[in-house]
């Protein structure tokens, strides 16, 4: 028996102009992913990311108009340049999976993302517009992108 969960997801699929190896180093450095992560007027303080299955991932966004925002995730599948899986702890809570397909100088990058209940999805769609916010992120990523490259 299939079960549908169209009613609680998020996916976004986007091809970037960029190699594979790049879009996995942005994507899995602190120190890069500090300078594009999240929506439009976001900072970020990544206070942790130990990329492993089980490994955590602590993070502090930072609205435009000053409220701090914590997540913690944790890491449960890691396969270099392919695939990442995590799940998100604090609330909401989901679980992402993140996957890189190679496409000669180009990365087909696939975001899912799956919440716990369709209640809670409409919630974070209606009041933290999740899904622009998704948009948003992958749009400052293939920005910086850009300027890793030039």
């Amino acid at each position: 028996m299939e079960s549908n969960t169209k009613d609680r997801e998020l996916l976004l699929t986007r091809t970037l102009n960029a190699p594979v190896d790049l879009v996995w180093e942005v994507w899995t450095n602190p120190e890069h992913i500090a300078n594009w992560w999240g929506p439009n007027g976001f900072t970020n303080t990544i206070n942790k990311m130990d990329l492993e299955p089980g490994g955590e991932w602590n993070l502090v966004m930072h609205s435009p108009d000053g409220v701090d925002f914590k997540n913690r995730s944790i890491f449960k599948e890691v396969i270099i340049n392919k695939k990442i899986v995590y799940e998100h702890d604090s609330s909401p809570k989901f679980i992402a999976t993140i996957t890189f397909e190679e496409q000669g100088d180009k990365t087909l990058l696939t975001w899912h993302m799956l919440f716990e209940s369709r209640e809670q999805f409409i919630q974070v769609v209606k009041t933290f517009g999740a899904d622009e916010g998704l948009k948003q992120n992958v749009a400052k990523l293939e920005v910086y992108l850009q300027n890793q490259q030039s």
